[in-house]
């Protein structure tokens, strides 16, 4: 199975990635670096890829999915509810392609501030 390393200064999150368009174009733009900013229990980034939104594209997500927002081109990693979550579901602003899922604990990632670096790449 694939497998990608995000890495948020001491933060190291390992996740394993779905057979979908997605996340063959993500695997394929590693390594790369980015700038991370929060939206409550989220985290998301830039990533250096055009993808088209996909069929099952889903606002909802479960806690350590990893989703792309076609709109924007960003990368998410929910962890926790959003501005626009009811109750304790991770709602996200878009719909998204679900193309992996964290293997590590992503509460963690409620230590991240809007601006630091993340560094993607292939964890072996």
């Amino acid at each position: 199975m694939r497998r990608l390393r995000f890495t948020i200064g001491k933060l190291v999150v390992r996740a394993e990635l779905f057979d979908t368009p997605t996340a063959d174009a993500i695997y394929g733009a590693v390594p790369f670096e980015s700038r991370v900013a929060t939206w409550g229990g989220e985290v998301y980034f830039p990533a250096p890829v055009r993808q088209d939104r996909e069929d099952a594209a889903r606002e909802v997500i479960e806690a350590g999915e990893l989703a792309y927002r076609a709109d924007g081109d960003v990368i998410v990693i929910g962890f926790g509810p959003t501005p626009r979550s009811e109750g304790s579901e991770i709602r996200l602003a878009a719909p998204a392609n679900v193309w992996g899922r964290a293997v590590d604990d992503v509460h963690r990632l409620k230590e991240v501030e809007g601006g630091q670096l993340v560094r993607i790449e292939v964890d072996d």
